[in-house]
């Protein structure tokens, strides 16, 4: 609502925004990054959702009325903002230890100490991608920041990386930056975390870790390109801690989940970078963002059809809240992600099944009753949208969701099968899966595929 007072106000009109007292921090840093730091709020004791009806209509009488009141009556107070350094500004110097402090209490550090990103080490960086230093990649949110390569740079050093990995790190942006990714929702409620999938060639040349410990860190390329991730969402679009960040437990930072293209190719799969309609073989980076998962261990079976009911339970275990992302909130943009084991999917594919035939049986039994999936949404999340009948009859979801009025009926949680994500990594020799929560559109899958600079061979043989 507050982009709503945003431009309400930037045409004269007064507006009033109702905001939890619990959310008036977020609500500050949100205006100031829409560049409106004294956007006018009215404050609501408590929360609205653990308050009976008498002691809500209360607390709007007693207390938001009259905030409602004075953000229409009165003018906003006058905030005072600071101007930001430029790219080349020298903002500190001093020892190891006296420039990890200034990053600290500057907010510029996830709490690790960082890199310092001097200007060598940034333009060591600048030579391994052919891009203007001054390019903006995009305009992050909420801050309504500047990604730019140069800044790119500064934290891909910050992080720990290699120079050579600064292509990676461009795509990742790109991506970041894309609308349909949506980076606002960084710091929302369930307090997700964005998964990072790697394919192509450049696994291998830049030695990113594919096989035993895909998830784990330990390796430089996988564990400071994901602490990159997290460094860029605080650092240019703006989400710290207890300001625009209002996760309610949060996660800390992934690691990159490379795919082992060895495997995928033997068995005559495609890799996860063809779902984003790149060409196998091609380097892509892929990102969504998911609330959690959960490993399920001992996948056992010596057919595709005895192994399916672990996954297809596995999957509906880690879904509940979630469906409003197939049904209401952001209709049809439920993307469930699930990490095979090599071994697991060599089984599948040796019993005669395709990437896509296991997707199809995911989409068939990866389902739950249909009472089960109203109740959800009706009466667990309190979202409008929740009657699969209606909604149909209105042609905003599949049939498949009303086939008939049975509320025993099995629906599946997705609207097709490509909307399940498959993707093969880990311990070539164990018999597991690992399976994510989305967080659907609040985090949509996108992908980007890395370019290479024109002398990159050169520039490896030098580096």
């Amino acid at each position: 609502m507050l982009r709503a007072s945003a431009a309400a106000e930037a045409a004269g009109i007064p507006s009033a925004t109702l905001v939890c007292v619990s959310f008036q921090t977020l609500a500050k840093a949100a205006s100031l990054g829409l560049g409106m730091p004294n956007l006018p709020t009215a404050p609501v004791p408590g929360h609205p959702g653990l308050q009976s009806k008498e002691v809500l209509q209360k607390n709007v009488r007693d207390v938001t009325l009259q905030g409602v009141i004075d953000c229409l009556l009165k003018p906003p107070a006058l905030v005072k903002t600071s101007d930001e350094p430029s790219a080349r500004e020298i903002v500190c110097t001093g020892s190891f230890e006296e420039i990890n402090e200034y990053f600290t209490t500057q907010e510029l550090s996830d709490g690790l100490p960082i890199v310092p990103p001097t200007i060598d080490k940034v333009e060591a960086f600048l030579r391994f991608t052919d891009k203007s230093a001054d390019e903006v990649i995009g305009i992050m949110l909420p801050d309504n920041r500047a990604a730019t390569v140069w800044s790119i740079a500064v934290n891909g050093v910050m992080a720990g990386c290699r120079p050579e990995y600064m292509p990676v790190l461009v795509a990742l942006i790109e991506a970041m930056a894309d609308h349909a990714y949506g980076v606002e929702h960084s710091g929302n409620t369930p307090g997700g975390e964005t998964q990072i999938i790697l394919n192509g060639p450049i696994i291998k040349t830049l030695g990113f870790n594919y096989t035993q410990g895909v998830m784990r860190d330990g390796f430089q390329a996988n564990s400071s390109v994901g602490r990159f991730w997290r460094l860029y969402l605080r650092n240019i679009a703006g989400f710290l801690p207890h300001k625009n960040d209002k996760a309610t437990f949060g996660n800390t930072w992934r690691v990159v989940v490379a795919e082992n293209e060895d495997v995928v190719s033997n068995i005559g799969w495609t890799p996860n970078s063809t779902e984003f309609g790149f060409k196998a073989g091609s380097n892509v980076v892929s990102i969504g963002r998911y609330t959690g998962g959960n490993h399920i261990s001992s996948v056992s079976g010596a057919t595709p059809e005895a192994l399916l009911p672990y996954l297809s339970d596995a999957v509906i275990k880690q879904y509940s809240w979630q469906i409003m992302f197939t049904v209401g909130q952001g209709m049809g943009t439920l993307r469930p992600l699930i990490l095979l084991s090599p071994i697991i999917a060599e089984t599948i594919a040796a019993g005669g099944w395709s990437k896509q035939d296991l997707k199809q049986q995911l989409f068939d039994h990866a389902r739950i009753p249909a009472w089960m999936f109203e109740k959800i949404l009706r009466d667990w999340t309190q979202k409008p949208i929740w009657d699969l009948a209606k909604e149909h009859t209105a042609g905003h979801i599949p049939k498949v969701f009303h086939e008939s009025d049975d509320p025993n009926r099995m629906v599946p949680i997705v609207f097709t099968p490509d909307h399940f994500m498959i993707v093969v990594t880990g311990d070539l020799g164990r018999n597991s899966c690992y399976v994510f929560a989305h967080n659907g559109v609040l985090g949509y899958p996108v992908g980007k595929e890395i370019t290479l600079p024109k002398q990159w061979d050169q520039l490896l043989a030098k580096d």
